[in-house]
């Protein structure tokens, strides 16, 4: 893969002391830690595009169009607009992006054939890492000052700077250990999606600063091949021209979409990354973020705490699989949770959880396991709650059995009404008989939507009651408990005191009696207010909110 490519020609543009004047504080003091940050400012034309602002980590509300922040390993990321371009730059600073290494890394290569026995086999990253580094240091001879004879090699050992083993060291571990020139990409937390469409840049999805092109170019159909064939090589799940299409999970626990050729992909081979983000978003920072409202969040933990089943509907990327990860803090925390998916998404806080994956049967992977059989399979392992990572087929009619059996059943599902919704579940290939329908309490829409200043976020639209089915018309009825208004970017409550689950299902349980009935309001009330004071309090990480719902029992 060919490395990043610098969107003006790389001479020397500023005065070294000029420069440092220049610069923000901050920015000064990275610089002194990290040569190749220096020696990329030096390069960088600041008379068209001004001096970069730095921020030790990034924080949601920047406004800034030309920043740098640091993402590990001695990589920094700047940012910074092409006035060209509908798309801004991301660029990926690293130790080895301005070091010439040609001639060093050939001399390496014939050196460390000799010491293939010493590498470490293991699958443990860490271990493999420091393998390498303590073999780059028995084959290296640093030393001070620039190399400025042409023979580098003495002996088994090869003459380097102490900046080309640092830059030496940053590379090969990334491209043996780490995700090779998309290392920066996975190491930024930021990012949320990258995205290779064929022969050109690749794109990366920033939680802050949306869609950007990448300095990280494709300019051959043979380089793109080759290196979509090493990566699904690293998963164990190599493409061919008889499988071109591959879904898989990358180490860090990522999403990959792979496709092989130009057979099938006439831009050459294309590839999604979507980012696996970690410690999951919690619902306090969903809050926070404003894509739902204390109420609405508040209404959540009533259904989902008294078992009711539920599907988070929308569009793709949208936040369904965040939103259902957040809402997990909400069920019963002595429960035994199951989780079913074709790869690795879901993340539950609870002790007692079983993560199941299906199995592709093809290309000698034995036999196959599909959504369908794990479903079968859970119902039977007694669990309190199974969360399908997404409904797409047959196996939406066993959650709905599942459901009838008293099992709480929570689903992603793609769909951007509840109309549209009923219309897939009912229909083939789902085809669930539109008399269970009922049986699904409660369905939040969401969306990524666009507000009147520009900016895309992303907004629970509805939460909706499904009620019941007439057979004799032919029609269903369900209530919208809230919704989101475009023009406030304010979430309203048309189901204030009308909520047929809140007075039906949890009012009785909660031993409230049918002529008090509306005290289950008060509540709802309660608790929105402790979900905007743990909100205030800070205590908004995932674990730690769990912990907080598992000690006061819902």
């Amino acid at each position: 893969m060919p490395p990043p490519r610098l969107p003006w020609s790389p001479e020397i543009r500023q005065d070294g002391a000029e420069l440092a004047e220049a610069l923000p504080y901050e920015l000064q003091e990275a610089c002194q830690d990290a040569q190749h940050l220096w020696q990329y400012l030096q390069m960088f034309p600041m008379e068209e595009i001004g001096v970069p602002d730095f921020v030790p980590k990034l924080q949601r509300g920047s406004k800034s169009r030309n920043i740098i922040y640091p993402v590990g390993d001695g990589v920094f990321i700047h940012i910074f607009d092409d006035p060209m371009d509908a798309r801004n730059w991301y660029m990926a600073i690293e130790p080895m992006l301005l070091a010439d290494l040609d001639g060093v890394l050939g001399e390496l290569d014939h050196i460390l054939l000799d010491y293939v026995e010493d590498l470490v086999d293991t699958e443990d990253k860490d271990v493999r890492r420091e393998s390498l580094i303590k073999l780059l240091t028995k084959v290296c001879q640093v030393e001070n000052g620039p190399i400025t004879a042409k023979v580098r090699r003495t002996g088994k050992k090869v003459r380097v700077s102490r900046e080309e083993f640092e830059a030496l060291k940053y590379l090969i571990v990334r491209d043996k250990v780490g995700m090779g020139a998309l290392q920066p990409l996975i190491l930024d937390p930021n990012v949320e999606d990258i995205s290779c469409s064929g022969v050109g840049s690749l794109f990366v999805e920033h939680k802050m600063f949306k869609s950007l092109k990448a300095s990280i170019t494709f300019d051959h159909t043979d380089d793109l091949d080759d290196f979509v064939l090493r990566l699904s090589e690293r998963m164990k799940k190599p493409v061919t021209f008889r499988r071109p299409i591959v879904d898989s999970t990358l180490p860090d626990g990522s999403r990959i979409n792979i496709v092989f050729g130009k057979d099938v992909s006439t831009r050459g081979s294309n590839f999604t990354i979507r980012k696996f983000a970690g410690i999951p978003i919690s619902i306090i920072e969903l809050v926070g973020f404003g894509s739902i409202s204390p109420m609405m969040a508040a209404y959540l933990w009533m259904v989902i705490g008294d078992g009711m089943n539920l599907f988070v509907s929308g569009e793709t990327a949208s936040g369904k699989t965040t939103l259902l990860n957040a809402l997990t803090a909400f069920i019963e925390p002595a429960g035994k949770v199951v989780t079913l998916e074709d790869t690795s998404e879901l993340q539950v806080p609870h002790p007692n959880w079983t993560r199941e994956l299906t199995r592709d049967g093809s290309a000698g992977e034995g036999t196959g396991v599909g959504m369908f059989d794990l479903l079968k399979a859970a119902l039977r392992q007694r669990p309190d709650a199974i969360m399908v990572g997404e409904i797409r087929g047959e196996e939406g009619a066993i959650a709905f059995q599942a459901m009838q059996t008293g099992h709480q059943v929570m689903s992603t599902f793609h769909a951007a009404t509840v109309e549209k919704l009923i219309q897939r579940i009912t229909g083939h290939p789902i085809s669930v008989p539109k008399t269970y329908m009922d049986n699904l309490n409660v369905v939040a829409l969401q969306s990524a939507v666009r507000l009147g200043n520009g900016q895309t976020v992303r907004r629970v639209m509805g939460i909706n009651e499904i009620i019941s089915y007439d057979p004799v018309g032919d029609t269903f009825s369900y209530l919208e408990i809230f919704h989101w208004n475009p023009v406030t970017d304010e979430f309203e409550f048309p189901g204030n005191k009308n909520s047929y689950l809140l007075e039906s299902r949890v009012a009785p349980k909660m031993g409230i009696p049918p002529h008090r009935v509306f005290e289950v309001y008060d509540e709802l009330q309660r608790r929105a207010e402790i979900i905007e004071q743990l909100q205030r309090e800070g205590v908004n990480n995932f674990y730690d909110v769990y912990s907080h719902f598992s000690r006061n029992e819902h």
